[in-house]
């Protein structure tokens, strides 16, 4: 996969550094398989904005992606790999034997005329699916599910995988690139590989429209702002914190809340910090 540098014909291409989609589909998406959604502008149900820097973008249809890859033993062929507006990793449509169509997430080296399958025992090789406890000690796996049948919820995102690093009493320990080693059940689904478009985090934006095209609105400094607008307002730390608007600390304050899943957890990803 490469990436793609424009010639400065204006401020905007001159340092503008997009991934090449030269390979994907350049058609439309296949229409049963989307959805229309609506934008709300990080508005709650009273109107009152819940979710800030939020705003406008480019209207766009959601992909229904198969998260749960519950299709056991069906073998499906990829037909095209697709770009996705609603996630950072691509799409491909998979056509299973009996003729059914479905849209899964595109792993890194899947391509089109390849064939996946979800079992609970398949070949381990990229795009096919399947329980943590059958997959072998040191494979790579994206799209893993915290629950059984829940859907994939780790590893989903452009480049990003985890490492099965070894088995215990009906759990799997999965190594996370966050640095995070937590503990899986071993019925769990997963997806053998790494997910697609690794070279994301290296692409520029080259202008701020190009963030508003996709409904990011700007960010204002809070100590760019007046101390009645901000605690970190004035132009000065006055010796406290950096805090939130609200006034919670942003810098050091534990945020997880979740205790019941706190025993899955072996390693945090902070540990690392504390080595450094």
């Amino acid at each position: 996969m490469a990436l793609r540098t424009f010639n400065p014909t204006s401020a905007g291409r001159r340092h503008l550094i997009q991934v090449d989609r030269s390979h994907l589909w350049k058609g439309k998406p296949v229409k049963a398989l989307v959805e229309g959604q609506n934008s709300h502008g990080g508005r709650g149900n009273t109107g009152r904005i819940t979710s800030r820097r939020k705003g406008g973008g480019h209207k766009s249809a959601y992909r229904l992606v198969d998260f749960r890859r519950t299709k056991h033993d069906v073998a499906a062929t990829v037909e095209r790999l697709e770009y996705d507006p609603n996630r950072t990793a691509f799409i491909a449509l998979v056509k299973y034997a009996d003729g059914e169509l479905s849209y899964i997430l595109a792993p890194q080296r899947l391509g089109v005329g390849d064939t996946v399958v979800a079992g609970a025992s398949v070949d381990v090789k990229p795009g096919n699916a399947m329980p943590l406890g059958a997959i072998p000690v040191g494979t790579i796996v994206h799209n893993i599910e915290t629950k059984p049948g829940s859907g994939g919820a780790l590893a989903r995102a452009a480049g990003t995988y985890a490492m099965v690093a070894g088995r215990d009493q009906g759990y799997v320990l999965l190594k996370l690139k966050s640095g995070e080693t937590r503990m899986v059940n071993a019925t769990c689904m997963a997806s053998i590989g790494a997910v697609s478009n690794p070279d994301h985090v290296n692409e520029v934006i080259g202008k701020a429209g190009r963030n508003r095209w996709k409904g990011f609105r700007p960010v204002s400094r809070g100590i760019a702002r007046n101390p009645v607008d901000h605690p970190n307002g004035g132009r000065t730390n006055g010796g406290k914190h950096w805090a939130t608007p609200w006034g919670q600390p942003t810098k050091g304050k534990k945020t997880r809340k979740n205790k019941s899943t706190q025993k899955f957890i072996v390693r945090s990803r902070h540990d690392r910090k504390k080595t450094q």
